[in-house]
């Protein structure tokens, strides 16, 4: 079966995207760029092969654009971005212009590769930049256990080679974590085997919490 484009227009909320019309009846969008790459113009003929294909490329370019955004808001490591992706690949219910609820298929696995490979490829994810950021502003002025961050950059999929180099090279360290929260806990916890008990639970090594507190909780 053959189909025929018949009109290509800037979208009125977006202007880098475009939507395409098939055989009279809008089918599809596209990022601006896209048009020129994939070729699409108006009166251009295509079988049911190549209109699946655009419409995959309408669905990369729009999820594409949402990743992007959604990695330059702050760091993410790359299964954070993942899991992201995935739950696009989900069917979800929708309400259509008409206020029925309808199912909208989720993307395909195909195209959520192409988006993450393509986000590591322009470097707009690294791990490693990723763990520099956690380390350096988690809870900067609160103070947090090298330790806890550990497990929580592993949780967030980071591998132990690059969170042992990130760490190395921090300068963030046990002792100076431990006063910050000393200073903004020690009212709260009046009796030290308390504290100690909340500091240890906080990730700080016993030998560690003792030391500090022994040798009183001003700063260097």
């Amino acid at each position: 079966m053959s189909y025929k484009i018949t009109n290509i227009s800037i979208q009125a909320r977006n202007p880098d995207r475009v939507n395409v019309s098939v055989d009279g009846k809008y089918r599809f969008s596209l990022d601006v760029y896209q048009v020129t790459d994939l070729g699409v113009r108006i009166g251009l003929e295509i079988d049911e092969s190549k209109l699946a294909e655009l419409e995959q490329e309408s669905q990369y370019g729009k999820l594409y654009a949402r990743a992007l955004e959604y990695c330059l808001i702050r760091p993410h490591s790359q299964k954070e971005v993942k899991d992201y992706l995935w739950k696009k690949t989900l069917n979800q219910k929708v309400r259509n212009r008409k206020g029925e609820i309808i199912e909208r298929q989720g993307v395909s696995k195909q195209v959520t590769d192409r988006i993450l490979d393509r986000l590591i490829e322009k470097k707009y994810l690294d791990d490693e930049k990723f763990a520099k950021f956690w380390i350096e502003n988690r809870n900067i002025h609160k103070g947090t256990s090298m330790r806890k961050m550990y497990y929580e950059l592993l949780q967030k999929g980071v591998s132990k080679s690059i969170i042992d180099t990130v760490m190395q090279n921090s300068t963030r360290d046990e002792k100076s974590e431990l006063y910050k929260i000393i200073t903004k806990k020690r009212s709260r916890y009046p009796d030290q085997a308390k504290l100690i008990a909340y500091l240890v639970k906080q990730g700080f090594p016993y030998d560690k919490v003792r030391d500090v507190l022994d040798g009183g909780n001003q700063t260097d």
